[in-house]
């Protein structure tokens, strides 16, 4: 029997009251248990179970796959969610509690598309290559704005089945990271029963193919399944364009993106403009046109900025006073280089110490250093952040509630990675401590390993790597480590000295045996020789031929000795 959740009090705020109403419609659907309703999701019980759990508003797929799970109405619960978030989306310091036009670091999702503006043309031609072609990748520089284009853009296109688009019976997001994704690969290409069309299965993030996926070759496999001519499957991916050359190594995959390409540039000027004017108006606000003018010129010298734009906007309008947008606002905020750092560093100076050594740990595991490429984020489990400090979940919630985090079921990431680079202060900490990270992360895929196999000794470190991480990991370091982490590490240092007293002893053993070996030797050698010294001192002496006066006359033959016969 699972373990009892803790009561929710939906009067408590939007997260517990949706929270509350989950667990109500499964109750109503005869109590299933959580791996049951996994069965039918491609979400794992624990996801599902922290969906209800009243901690974070749940991601929409992850709510809707609870919902589907125990017979609920999809459109119903999709507008409770999207009510739910817009009403967590109003800051404390939104006395008016009006909705943000702008979503941060935060990409844009499905229910944003009446904030996502400027990238129309750029939508269009998607889904006219998507009409034409079942594999389809998108690819441009991180914070070029693919995730929302994919999820603000082009999913709600389709939506309205424009002419020339695909028919599809169900759409698919998901991302690489993990195992998660080939263990329920199944599910997610499954085509429903009563339909004739396609599956669409949206890949953001593709990168993470090479970064965090250990069963690559399955998933591009699966993937690549889109190209039959007689499958039921269509394939979109997201890829960082710092990833294009990986993806050319693979022959299969290479064919898939030769023609079916559509690379996301930088946004023109004309675009820059509606993204910035046109979601305050939406919201009945005016952006002042000289701030408009200013950042649009700082936009487009910016590569890769649209989120660094998108959070200098959204901590504009935080200091809104009235209707009005204006330049002053926007300097108070930081502008497009310095907003995300401000928000950082006002969120770390209010920290106490020993938070603030919690918030760098938690912020270093969700970086995979670059290797030839740019450093990259590194979407982490829950329980792999928990392990490390009693304070997690509290650094935790405030870094979410900056919005530099995202909380999606168990799984935790960067808002975006923009922020890797635009604070300083984190930039810093991954610089100094990159070579550590890079045996971090190595030793964090074999812990699981180790673990996974039984704890198999053969799993161990030995030699060389086991000294560098027991030297990289040592005094305050160790720190870092979860308890599965410190595990692996200590049972290799703890086989390590095992083997090194055996060998002590075996070369104790020898050393006895040689001394005792020498010893018989000597001896044997010592009585060999003087009984071969006795051996010549009691035989015959030597006889010399006569050839002349004899110097030595011979005695005197005993006259006993001369009566006896001669031979």
């Amino acid at each position: 029997m699972g373990r009892r959740e803790i009561p929710l009090d939906p009067s408590a705020g939007p997260v517990q009251q949706l929270a509350h109403a989950l667990r109500e419609l499964r109750a109503k659907a005869g109590g299933p248990t959580y791996r049951a309703m996994a069965g039918r999701s491609v979400f794992s019980a624990s996801s599902l179970a922290h969906a209800a759990s009243g901690r974070a508003l749940p991601s929409l797929p992850l709510a809707l796959a609870y919902v589907e799970a125990c017979g609920g109405d999809r459109e119903e619960w999709e507008a409770r969610w999207e009510a739910a978030g817009r009403e967590l989306a109003r800051s404390p310091r939104d006395d008016d509690g009006a909705d943000p036009p702008y979503r941060g670091l935060v990409c844009f999702g499905q229910a944003d598309r009446e904030l996502f503006f400027g990238r129309d043309d750029l939508v269009d031609r998607v889904v006219d290559l998507m009409g034409r072609r079942r594999f389809v990748a998108l690819v441009g520089a991180s914070g070029s704005g693919k995730s929302s284009l994919l999820r603000a853009g082009i999913l709600p296109a389709l939506r309205e089945r424009p002419e020339g688009a695909p028919r599809l019976a169900a759409v698919r997001v998901t991302t690489p990271g993990g195992r998660h994704t080939s263990e329920h690969a199944a599910r997610l290409t499954t085509v429903p029963a009563a339909s004739t069309e396609d599956v669409l299965l949206v890949v953001d993030q593709f990168e993470e193919v090479f970064t965090l996926c250990p069963e690559r070759d399955r998933f591009l496999d699966l993937l690549l399944t889109a190209l039959d001519e007689h499958s039921r499957l269509r394939v979109v991916i997201a890829v960082r364009a710092d990833f294009l050359g990986r993806c050319a190594q693979h022959p299969g995959l290479a064919a898939a993106l030769r023609d079916a390409t559509v690379v996301v540039g930088a946004m023109s000027a004309a675009e820059l403009r509606e993204a910035v004017v046109k979601p305050a108006a939406n919201a009945g606000l005016i952006v002042e046109r000289a701030l408009t003018a200013r950042i649009v010129e700082e936009a487009v010298q910016e590569p890769g900025g649209l989120p660094l734009m998108s959070h200098a906007l959204l901590e504009t309008w935080r200091r809104r006073r009235g209707r009005a947008l204006t330049e002053e606002m926007y300097e108070a905020a930081g502008g497009i280089r310095g907003a995300v750092a401000t928000t950082a560093e006002d969120l770390f100076q209010r920290l106490t110490p020993s938070q603030a050594g919690t918030a760098r740990r938690i912020l270093l595991r969700l970086i995979t250093p670059g290797e030839g490429t740019e450093d990259t984020r590194r979407p982490t489990d829950r329980a792999e952040l928990d392990a490390a400090s009693p304070e997690t979940a509290a650094v935790l919630e405030q870094l979410v509630r900056a919005r530099l985090l995202t909380l999606d079921g168990c799984r935790v990431d960067l808002a975006h990675e923009a922020l890797i680079s635009a604070w300083p202060r984190y930039r810093a900490w991954i610089d100094q401590e990159r070579e550590r990270l890079r045996l971090h992360r190595r030793l964090t895929d074999d812990a699981r390993t180790w673990v996974e196999h039984d704890r198999d000794p053969d799993t161990l470190y030995r030699g060389s790597r086991l000294a560098a991480a027991a030297d990289a990991f040592a005094g305050e370091a160790r720190q870092a480590l979860s308890s599965p982490e410190a595990a692996f590490l200590d049972a290799g240092t703890a086989a390590r000295d095992h083997e090194s007293r055996q060998t002590a002893r075996a070369a104790r053993r020898l050393r006895s045996l040689t001394i005792a070996l020498s010893v018989l030797l000597f001896v044997a050698l010592s009585a060999s020789l003087l009984a071969w010294n006795q051996g010549r001192s009691s035989g015959p002496r030597p006889r010399f031929a006569r050839s002349g006066p004899c110097l030595f006359p011979p005695r005197p033959t005993s006259p006993v000795k001369a009566a006896l016969p001669g031979p």
